[in-house]
């Protein structure tokens, strides 16, 4: 799989853009700053953004080739994050570490995203928060992002077994016109899910 995200990620182009996501950036604007955590974060936005904002900020990918990308931003953007490449199933983060962790657009395999959540849950500090936008199921039937394979995408129920030990805070389904780079570009449906712990 990084193959593929190297060989994505290998352009001059950011191929999702610099800015960051739009749910993400209403959510975190109202948080007040502390150590955050970026799962699957690619070619940096979104850390980058948060970085911009007095966040201390620590990203994971499996591609080198979004790490450089990300850190290319990062001096662009005059911040610093913290950048590790390797697979998601090897993460062992310390418990209770995490103010704030960010999931936009990460699809694994069920078995491979549920221990990559459960680790999430542990990870996140007391009121920490989760912030999510992943693409529904139903996203199958446009050609507009994310992935072909169903077992990739998301349900409802899906989100919610996985995260069910946090708080809701905002959960939906929604249609809703996403405007990310090439790739990421007209109509999709995704989930939106923002969680905290107890």
């Amino acid at each position: 799989m990084n193959n593929f995200w190297n060989e994505r990620f290998s352009s001059e182009e950011y191929i999702y853009g610099k800015e960051p996501n739009e749910f993400f950036k209403k959510e975190i604007e109202n948080i007040k700053p502390g150590k955050a955590l970026f799962l699957g974060e690619g070619e940096g936005r979104n850390a980058v953004y948060a970085a911009k904002l007095g966040w201390d900020v620590d990203a994971i990918d499996s591609s080198s080739a979004g790490k450089d990308k990300a850190l290319k931003l990062a001096a662009e953007n005059d911040v610093n994050i913290n950048y590790s490449v390797f697979d998601l199933n090897d993460w062992d983060p310390n418990l209770e570490q995490y103010d704030l962790i960010v999931i936009i657009f990460l699809h694994l395999l069920p078995n491979i995203r549920k221990k990559a959540h459960d680790k999430v849950v542990k990870s996140l500090k007391p009121v920490g928060k989760l912030i999510l936008q992943v693409f529904d199921k139903d996203q199958l039937k446009f050609n507009t992002g994310g992935p072909k394979n169903i077992d990739l995408l998301y349900s409802l129920e899906d989100v919610y077994t996985d995260f069910q030990d946090l708080e809701i805070e905002k959960f939906s389904k929604e249609t809703i016109h996403i405007n990310e780079g090439e790739h990421h570009k007209g109509k999709a449906v995704v989930i939106n899910y923002v969680g905290v712990k107890n």
